[in-house]
Parts: structure tokens; C-alpha cells; sequence
């Protein structure tokens, strides 16, 4: 009689059992992810072997290695999944046979999987073994397979709005020893992704209060300002666009200016608008979606009524009421924002990768272009320059310095600000850059892998190295056609029907409805808060003194239903937005992990107090004066043709 743990049979049926694992699998992946599989299927074969472990599940030796433990792979997985920490999405790191993966799908259910792989080889050695439909069709899965290691950065940035902090990384060791250079390069992004989350963080604690007020100021706009969808493939693939950044090599450009825009659409960013007005070009669009009141400067002295400004609802209240041609909204990056508009219509999204340019970008990609001229996207120092000359930074820094502070203070400053390194310059040789700079490089390297039908030109070639962009010359931009009039009688034309569709009257209704229910639920949820905050506080306060809880289960109970209360609120993410950071909390408890009780009733009180401050400020800033900007009526109002007569340059 056969023993069933006799090898020879195991191996037999595990045969018979995988002969269709990979049409299994294969399936599953062909509906979900199209392309991925072309792409697995043509990997190259790898030393890869599959014996069984001792406990009976598959294993994986690559080039002679372990890449899981021979006794027991499944029990492995689950210490390196229970030892990964972070509110972030899950980042796996090497796949292998996708053990760990499972094992964190399990235990942080809701959350999406990033699964980082080099080798397709590895992961079509999965498939033909393991059967993972499960993890395949019942998660948010997301593969960086191969490629530059800043895919895992778009990838993150794909997660951000649901999942913002820091991602939950499980790492292969072997697999990555296999690879490190190429893990190296994950892991620098990954490290540069914290601090950018550690510096948000810092951010939002300083002016998150600051945001909400600009978006209670600008409500109404987002009822009346027309939305950048309608701007969508405005261009046509056959116009191309130039974007001004405010890099130093801007101005390399400045005398071209006027010829550039004979032949592009001419898209400026708020930090480079005034350059563009003072070379005696009015660009056709501009772009503001940082809501600092120093970033509104910007635009000081720079009135520009032949361009249109494309914003997000959350910047400073005075970039709305700057003389522009007309105003187009794009989605709003905060739940404030965002509340009201999914009541009423859909404005566009744009990428927020930190920076105005990479939010320029996304935008010059709606327009519909198949070709991207970009002019200032230096993303280092080169000749230790931080913008072009005159800009607002230069010539705050001029006004201000002192003897004690000289302008050399403040060029220093800037330049160490950030953890200055030497990369690699897009012309040979090295260039300084940062980590902040550095991020949204490969915010634009991800960009240019992922719109591989968008062609981005630079133009400088003094900058930081950019995967995907090609350096050029002015000569090549200016020998392209001239297409003014045509560019006129396009934008003309999504202009007119913007004007047609604003400031529809249904909005009106829907727009009342909607801050209606924010403030009623905004009501609800600070009554919650602040009842559950007093009760806990209370039996925090009873635990401290020695007392018993004669009706902890009743407490319990009560602050599991106001639990269930915010989890169903329609504005729970409207007043989380100022919610303190639970390490935060943490970090001023008294009670010791010893009390466990206590410790819980005491940080309780410590979120639902929080809770309902955040609540009662967004009350404050929209209740007691309700936000009236000046409606569109009171904005210039543009015709519906060009500015200027079609075919005739200003």
C-alpha cells in the first residue's frame, strides 16, 4: 500500500494536477491584466528548479539558491508578512512562488498588492506550479515587472489617494541577492518615497488648516468653473505643446519665445508665467495647483487676460480672482474638495507628483499631443542655479538679504536643503541634484514608460538624466510648421462649448444639496466623536483611579457603535484629513502596555477627541460665513472665439 507521503506518488500527482495550473492562472491574468501575460510568456528561462518541501508544498531554487525554506515555505511566509509594518499598500519584493504575497493579502485585507519582479521567468514558474487564482482575481493587484526600479514609485503614487502612508514592505532576500543592483535602485525609490511621506506629514500638520480654509473659500467655484474634460484632446495629435518650467535652463529659450508659440500650443506653469509674459508671449494655459499663500505670489505682476488658468480647487482664494481669459478646474486633491465634486460632475484628474511641472505634464497629455516640448525641467542645479533668473525666489532672496544674510546664505540654503548628491547630467558627466528633485524625476521617468505614444523633447541638456525623454535642440523645435491659426481656431472652439456648459442650472441644485449634507454629516460626526471621546475619557479616568468597571461591556459596546458610525459617514474622510497621526497619539500616552485596559479608554479619548476637532474646524470654516468668492459672473467674462483674430500673432 502507497504511503502518501511517498515521493515518487506526491511528485506523480503534483504532475498530473499541474498540467493545466498555467491555463488556470493564465486565464485569470489575461481578463485582468492585458499584455502582462505576452510579456510573461516571453521571458527568457532561468536555472529555476521546484522540489517539495518537507512539508509538502512546492519550493523554489533559483541558480542553485533556496528562495524559500526547504521545511516549511507557507509557515516562512507568514513571519516575513507578520513582520511587515506600514498603513501604506502591500510592496512585495521578489515573488517567488508568491507565498509571503498570500500571506500578506490575508492579513491586511482592503489593501492593494505591488508585486516588484525582475524576472519574468520567476513569476511564469509560479503559474505553472501554484494555483493563485485567488490572490490574482480577488485583489488590487499591481505588477512592476522588470523595467527602471522607479516603476514602484508610479505605482505607489496609483495608491496614494486611498493609501498615502508608507508602504508595507516584504522583502525576498534571496531573490534581491540575485539582482542587487537593480533591488538597489527599488529600494533608493522606496527610501525616497518615505521621506517624501515623512515631509508631507510634516506638511499638512503645519498647513492642512491652511487648505481647508481655501477650499471653503473656493466651494462655489467648483459649481461654476468648467472642468478640464472638456479640454480633453483639445490639441490634436498633430499640435504640439510646449512646457515651461522654471528651471534654470529656461533661459535658454527666452528670445525663441515668440517662435515657439507660432507652432505650439504654450502651456507655463504659475512659478515660469511671468518669464513667458516678460519675453512678450501670453501662453495659452497656466497652471497653479499649490495652495501656499507664497505660491500665489507667483503670480504678482503677471496679468495675463489672453491665458487660461487650469487650478485645483485647494489653492490660495486670490489665484482665482487673478485676471485670467477664463478658469478650468481639475479634480481636487483633498476629500473637501473632492466631496462636493462627486455630487455634481467630474472636473478631470491630474497627476500630483509633487510638483506643478508633473502636473503640466498630465495636462499637456489631455490636450491630446503626441509630442511634448518641455523648456525649464532641469530637476538639479546646474551651474549651481536653482530657477531662472528673475524668479520670485531670486528676487525675494535679493529683497530680504542682509549683511548678516547675504544672498550666498540664501543660495546655500537652498541648494543643501534638501540632501544634495551628484547624478547623472542629461549631457555627460554629473550634475547636482536632491532627494526632493530626484523624486520627481522618477515621477516622470514612470510618466514617459506608461504614455509611450507621447514623445517628450527637452531642451537644455544641462539637467538631471531622465529616462524617456530625448534631449533636442531649439533648431528642431523651431524647424516644425507654423500652426498658430489652426492651434486658435482648436482652442477657440472647446472654449466656446465651456462656455455653454457652465454654470448649469441642475449644478445650482445639486451644489446646495451637497453642502447640505456635508454639513450635516460634518454635525453628526462631532457628536459622535466628542460623546465616545467623554466616555472613554471617563473610564480611562476610573481605570487611573484603581476603580472597577462594573459596565465595561456596555462602554465597549458604545464605542464599537459609534465605530460603525464613521466607518458608514459619507465625511468621515473630510474630517480625517486633520487627524493627528495615531504615532502621535501614541507617543503622549501615560498608561503603560502593562495596563492594556486602560491604556485603550486612554487612547480612545485621545482619537475621538481628535476626531471631533477636526470636525468642529471644518465646521467653523464653513458655517458660520459661508464661502462667497466672486461667482463667475463677476470674472472676466472671454468671448467664445480666440482672443485675437485667428492666423494673426499678437
Amino acid at each position: 500500500m502507497l504511503k502518501p507521503w511517498d515521493t515518487a506518488v506526491v511528485k506523480r500527482a503534483a504532475a498530473l494536477y499541474n498540467g493545466g495550473m498555467w491555463d488556470r492562472n493564465s486565464a485569470v491574468i489575461q481578463e485582468r491584466f492585458p499584455g502582462l501575460l505576452e510579456q510573461i510568456a516571453a521571458s527568457p528561462e532561468m536555472d529555476i528548479q521546484t522540489p517539495r518541501a518537507a512539508s509538502g508544498d512546492v519550493t523554489l531554487v533559483v541558480k542553485g539558491l533556496h528562495v524559500h525554506s526547504p521545511r516549511d515555505p507557507a509557515r516562512e511566509a507568514a513571519r516575513l508578512a507578520e513582520a511587515a509594518s506600514g498603513a501604506g499598500p502591500i510592496v512585495a519584493l521578489g515573488f517567488g512562488l508568491g507565498y509571503a504575497a498570500e500571506a500578506a493579502a490575508r492579513k491586511a485585507r482592503g489593501k492593494p498588492l505591488i508585486i516588484v519582479e525582475p524576472h519574468g521567468g520567476v513569476l511564469k514558474k509560479a503559474l505553472e506550479v501554484r494555483d493563485l487564482r485567488p490572490l490574482l482575481s480577488e485583489r488590487e493587484l499591481i505588477f512592476v515587472l522588470g523595467g527602471p526600479g522607479e516603476g514602484v514609485i508610479g505605482a505607489l503614487r496609483h495608491c496614494e489617494r486611498r493609501f498615502p502612508g508608507n508602504p508595507a514592505v516584504i522583502r525576498n532576500r534571496t531573490l534581491m541577492k540575485l539582482d542587487e543592483a537593480w533591488y538597489a535602485e527599488v529600494e533608493r525609490c522606496l527610501g525616497l518615497w518615505a521621506a517624501k511621506n515623512t515631509v508631507n506629514t510634516a506638511t499638512l500638520k503645519r498647513f492642512g488648516a491652511r487648505w481647508v480654509r481655501n477650499l471653503a473659500r473656493n466651494l462655489p467655484a467648483i459649481r461654476d468653473v468648467p472642468g478640464i474634460n472638456l479640454l480633453r484632446g483639445a490639441a490634436g495629435p498633430d499640435i504640439p505643446v510646449f512646457l515651461a518650467a522654471a528651471g534654470p535652463s529656461l533661459d535658454l529659450v527666452r528670445r525663441f519665445l515668440p517662435a515657439i508659440r507660432e507652432r505650439c500650443v504654450v502651456l507655463a506653469v504659475d512659478t515660469s508665467l511671468r518669464f513667458v509674459l516678460e519675453s512678450g508671449v501670453d501662453p495659452d494655459f497656466t497652471l497653479a495647483v499649490d495652495p501656499q499663500y507664497w505660491n500665489s505670489r507667483h503670480l504678482d505682476r503677471a496679468a495675463a487676460p489672453r491665458t487660461a488658468l487650469v487650478a485645483e480647487s485647494g489653492v490660495y482664494p486670490a489665484v482665482l480672482r487673478h485676471r485670467f481669459s477664463r478658469v478650468f478646474l481639475c479634480a481636487s486633491l483633498f476629500p473637501l474638495g473632492a466631496f462636493i465634486e462627486e455630487r455634481l460632475e467630474p472636473k478631470g484628474r491630474l497627476g500630483a507628483g509633487g510638483s506643478v511641472a508633473t502636473t503640466a505634464w498630465d495636462f499637456a497629455c489631455t490636450l491630446g499631443t503626441s509630442s511634448v516640448w518641455i523648456a525649464g525641467l532641469d530637476l538639479s542645479f546646474p551651474h549651481y542655479k536653482t530657477h531662472y533668473k528673475g524668479a520670485l525666489f531670486e528676487t525675494r532672496a535679493l529683497a530680504e538679504s542682509n549683511r548678516l544674510t547675504p544672498l550666498e546664505t540664501w543660495s546655500a540654503n537652498a541648494l543643501r536643503g534638501a540632501g544634495p548628491f551628484y547624478g547623472p547630467a542629461a549631457n555627460g558627466g554629473a550634475v547636482l541634484t536632491d532627494k526632493r528633485l530626484s523624486l520627481y524625476a522618477a515621477w516622470f521617468e514612470n510618466r514617459f514608460q506608461y504614455t509611450p505614444h507621447i514623445r517628450a523633447h527637452r531642451l537644455g541638456g544641462e539637467g538631471l538624466a531622465l529616462a524617456g525623454a530625448s534631449e533636442s535642440s531649439i533648431d528642431r523645435l523651431l524647424a516644425l510648421p507654423a500652426a498658430r491659426p489652426e492651434i486658435d481656431r482648436r482652442l477657440g472652439a472647446a472654449f466656446a462649448l465651456a462656455d455653454r456648459v457652465r454654470c448649469a442650472p441642475e449644478n445650482r441644485a445639486r451644489y446646495e444639496e451637497a453642502v447640505r449634507e456635508l454639513l450635516a454629516g460634518l454635525g453628526a460626526l462631532r457628536n459622535w466623536a466628542a460623546e465616545a471621546a467623554d466616555l472613554a475619557e471617563k473610564a480611562y479616568r476610573r481605570c487611573k483611579k484603581g476603580g472597577g468597571l462594573s459596565d465595561k461591556e456596555r462602554l465597549l459596546r458604545k464605542l464599537d457603535e459609534t465605530d460603525r458610525r464613521i466607518r458608514e459617514s459619507a465625511v468621515k474622510d473630510v474630517a480625517g484629513f486633520l487627524f493627528p497621526p495615531v504615532e502621535e497619539l501614541e507617543a503622549a500616552l501615560t498608561s503603560s502596555e502593562a495596563e492594556p485596559l486602560r491604556r485603550y479608554f486612554e487612547l480612545s479619548a485621545g482619537l475621538y477627541g481628535a476626531l471631533a476637532k477636526a470636525a468642529r474646524y471644518n465646521l467653523s470654516v464653513l458655517s458660520p460665513h459661508p464661502p462667497q468668492p466672486p461667482t463667475v459672473s463677476a470674472w472676466p467674462q472671454p468671448p467664445a472665439v480666440p482672443a485675437w483674430p485667428p492666423g494673426v500673432s499678437k
